[in-house]
């Protein structure tokens, strides 16, 4: 089964196929699936990868991994499109070796979030 995927291309390496039948992610008409199955012309595969799941029907079994090109006649994708690309949520990412953001940061960051500003202890508040 991991050498099927690996060779395809679902995956980009065999360990990342293997690790993943290993882990429950593959299935093969509605059965997980260990990484040595047997791969048969007409089989339903299921492989939770990325983020997302592909739905494939074999349709040529293949042991060496080829060009896109033609691992691409050797199934038939039953696939969901993928998500935009604006729905995936934008992670702010700091610099490396920036260290922890220092008070004045992490309240701008609290702001910009939107999360509830925390009363600091023995401040009086200001006037109004």
């Amino acid at each position: 089964m991991d050498i099927w995927i690996w060779s395809v291309r679902l995956t980009r390496t065999r360990s990342i196929a293997s690790d993943a039948c290993r882990g429950g992610h593959v299935r093969v008409n509605g059965v997980r699936v260990k990484p040595a199955h047997v791969v048969r012309v007409g089989d339903e595969v299921r492989l939770r990868h990325e983020g997302r799941e592909r739905i494939v029907v074999v349709s040529r079994v293949i042991t060496k991994r080829v060009g896109a090109a033609v691992a691409a006649e050797c199934y038939v994708d039953k696939s969901p499109p993928p998500p935009p690309r604006e729905e995936a949520m934008t992670v702010a990412v700091r610099a490396r070796g920036a260290g922890r953001p220092t008070k004045r940061e992490r309240r701008s960051i609290d702001k910009l979030l939107g999360r509830p500003v925390v009363e600091e202890r023995g401040r009086r508040a200001p006037p109004e």
